[in-house]
């Protein structure tokens, strides 16, 4: 079995920097908001090229930090309008919605798959006061189109960078283009940890103190709670293992590359849709996720399957259609190419638990279907 995932194998090559960064905060008798976790957020800021990250538990506590700490900066009010793609993970729309803001959903490009930037205008209110960009499946999401919106309309734009570690825009890497990032370091991510961790990046200092402070209880200082806050913390051993990883993250995102190119020279059956990527934008993708697309697309997963490749679905069921948001006015409104997306949308392996002969290996398979 080619498995679409294989954590154990890809941990190994990072031996012994892994036992000996896990030892070393062992040994340091201190697992939260220490020097591991400082250090952290100093190497991620310089590698995002931001003036500060803040380390924070999980991917979907960073957005649900970001939006929560311009509720309290009153740059944000109840009620107010966030636009996010239609077509992401509900991690995106539950970060708004759980602050009370309301998402109002826009549709992707079929072929980038990212929200479409000549969409959103028309989807903007007297209400809206911010964009939440997701750069889906490790691909930048951010356009000259968007830049005219934010200016024009004053708008926040917060990035959602869960999927685009390393990724870039220009000359500019993504979690650096807008106003705030939210990061996930869940274990499948390009930089992932060995459980759940998260991080925010920014240049705005008040912003950046606030999340700090949101995150720890709402503290500012020990038993004196100024906020509502959450506990939302990178532990240490988590931003130990990091710090390893974060030092080969550009050379594993070029191995991804290398890889995703093999499938798109390799896959010839013409009934796959492959991803689109302008030779000139190659090198800004990082590839977290290598999607095709097939109308086929259940029976496609079925033969693979068989045939002893793992895949996955990302994602079958969109967020519109989530009983969880059975009672948002989005739900009134058709998103077909969101849905088509999900209809047709297949997940391949990719990462370094493979090797170029079994990516030539299932690129043959497909060529069989």
């Amino acid at each position: 079995m080619i498995k679409f995932l294989d954590l154990k194998t890809i941990n190994a090559t990072y031996e012994p920097d892994l036992s000996e960064a896990v030892q070393r905060v062992i040994n340091s008798g201190w697992y939260l908001l220490g020097k591991e976790n400082e250090a952290f957020e100093n190497e991620y800021a310089d590698f995002i090229g931001t003036k500060y990250a803040i380390g924070v538990a999980n991917g979907l506590d960073a957005l649900r930090l970001i939006f929560k700490a311009y509720i309290e900066l009153g740059y944000l009010n109840e009620g107010d309008e966030v636009i996010v793609p239609a077509n992401t993970y509900i991690a995106s729309i539950l970060a708004i919605s759980d602050n009370r803001l309301k998402p109002v959903i826009v549709e992707p490009s079929v072929d980038t798959f990212n929200i479409d930037p000549f969409l959103i205008e028309n989807a903007i209110t007297s209400k809206t006061k911010a964009i939440l960009l997701v750069h889906l499946y490790g691909r930048n999401a951010m356009h000259k189109e968007i830049e005219r919106i934010v200016k024009k309309y004053n708008l926040l734009l917060i990035e959602d960078n869960a999927q685009a570690h390393g990724c870039f825009y220009g000359d500019k890497r993504t979690g650096s283009l807008g106003h705030a990032s939210g990061h996930s370091f869940y274990p499948g991510k390009n930089l992932g940890a060995l459980g759940d961790g998260g991080a925010v990046t920014t240049d705005d200092e008040e912003l950046a103190s606030m999340i700090r402070i949101l995150g720890n209880y709402g503290n500012t200082k020990k038993y004196v709670n100024d906020y509502q806050g959450l506990n939302s913390r990178l532990d240490e051993i988590q931003a130990a293992i990091l710090r390893v990883k974060l030092q080969r993250l550009d050379e594993d995102n070029q191995y991804r590359r290398d890889l995703a190119k093999l499938y798109l020279n390799n896959i010839v059956n013409t009934s796959i849709i492959l991803p689109y990527l302008p030779a000139e934008l190659e090198q800004t993708h990082v590839w977290h996720l290598f999607v095709i697309r097939n109308t086929n697309r259940d029976r496609l997963q079925k033969f693979l399957t068989e045939k002893g490749v793992q895949t996955l679905i990302h994602y079958p069921i969109p967020p519109h259609i989530q009983k969880a948001y059975s009672n948002f006015t989005f739900n009134n409104r058709g998103y077909p190419i969101t849905e088509q997306c999900a209809a047709e949308c297949l997940s391949l392996p990719i990462g370094k638990h493979l090797n170029e002969s079994e990516v030539i290996e299932i690129s043959k398979l497909i060529n069989e279907f």
